[in-house]
């Protein structure tokens, strides 16, 4: 396994992460797969040499916590170990709970602690706000994120998408104030959704900011041939078939040009569509440690051999020639 600073910073970590929404309660989502499931997928993640591993607080409304902390403690290395969670989405079901989300410091700091107790850990390697909160200033919030760090309960702080003008705003908080600051951006990025390279990536370059994307398989259309009815939940799967999200962020006839592309270069190679897909993020600039989910081994044995595949440059150019323009998906501007 290769292993790459997260940034500018001396964490390292590996050239995979494993996502954990996928583990947790299936009470949640019928996919997710309970504890016991979920085991093969973290023993073969850390046989791979795999030590990056990113949960939240709303999967599974915490249980994936739960699940993640008790199966790293009993199989990994913590000291080896980065643990990297999230904090923003609500954790209460109502009106009468309106300090269970967002990034105000009441919610951050009590977020925290539940986050830790679930983990079972001492602290979190790396901590990231779940978005951003317009409703919030984002002086408290990072002042909240940077009192974690010096109590010793958070090592690092990170992001997960968007608009690179408050990406931008809130390092430059962060430096002026001397308060730490966020190492890694977890973005949607992958061939079907390339918006992030007009602003939020050449920022995060010039900045020093590791790339951690989310969805480098665009929830698993990437994996597969267009289907008949062109249905991006017609993947055959229990989780694109229970998929609202997915017709949401690939709703473009386009995209389907995209699949193409990567179906016609995976045959020249003889290669899972999976591997050529991920191997061309891999390849991307600012690109550290993609978010991989997995509820089969195989998808997971899948990923970990894209490791090894190197594209060409006529493949990258093939792969990239069909993309069409996208409005802003996964956050909200």
């Amino acid at each position: 396994m290769d292993y790459r600073q997260l940034g500018q910073s001396g964490l390292r970590v590996s050239r995979l992460g494993i996502g954990c929404m996928s583990y947790g309660s299936p009470a949640w989502r019928p996919w997710v797969l309970d504890e016991t499931a979920a085991r093969p997928f973290f023993v073969r993640a850390l046989d791979a040499g795999i030590n990056f591993f990113d949960t939240a607080d709303m999967y599974s409304l915490g249980v994936s916590e739960e699940v993640t902390g008790r199966l790293l403690r009993e199989l990994g290395r913590r000291d080896e170990l980065v643990i990297a969670t999230k904090v923003n989405f609500p954790m209460g079901a109502g009106p009468d709970t309106p300090n269970m989300g967002g990034l105000s410091r009441k919610h951050i700091l009590q977020g925290c602690d539940a986050s830790l107790r679930r983990l079972g850990v001492e602290a979190i390697d790396l901590y990231q706000i779940h978005r951003f909160d317009r409703d919030v200033p984002v002086d408290e919030t990072l002042e909240a994120l940077h009192d974690l760090v010096r109590a010793g309960k958070v090592r690092y702080i990170g992001a997960s998408s968007g608009s690179a003008w408050r990406m931008a705003r809130a390092l430059s908080i962060s430096e002026r104030r001397g308060w730490a600051r966020f190492i890694s951006m977890q973005n949607h990025y992958n061939l079907l959704y390339r918006e992030e390279e007009r602003e939020m990536i050449p920022l995060c370059l010039d900045q020093g900011v590791g790339l951690i994307p989310w969805s480098p398989l665009a929830r698993g259309v990437l994996t597969r041939p267009r289907p008949s009815d062109a249905d991006v939940r017609s993947g055959g799967t229990a989780r694109a078939a229970s998929d609202d999200y997915s017709p949401r962020l690939y709703d473009q006839p386009s995209d389907w040009d995209v699949v193409a592309a990567v179906e016609r270069v995976a045959a020249g190679r003889g290669l899972p569509m999976a591997q050529i897909a991920l191997a061309w993020l891999l390849s991307r600039p600012g690109v550290v440690a993609p978010i991989v989910g997995a509820t089969t081994l195989s998808h997971l044995d899948s990923a970990i051999a894209a490791l090894s595949v190197t594209l060409t440059a006529e493949e990258c150019a093939a792969l990239e020639a069909p993309y069409q323009p996208h409005p802003v998906k996964g956050f909200t501007v």
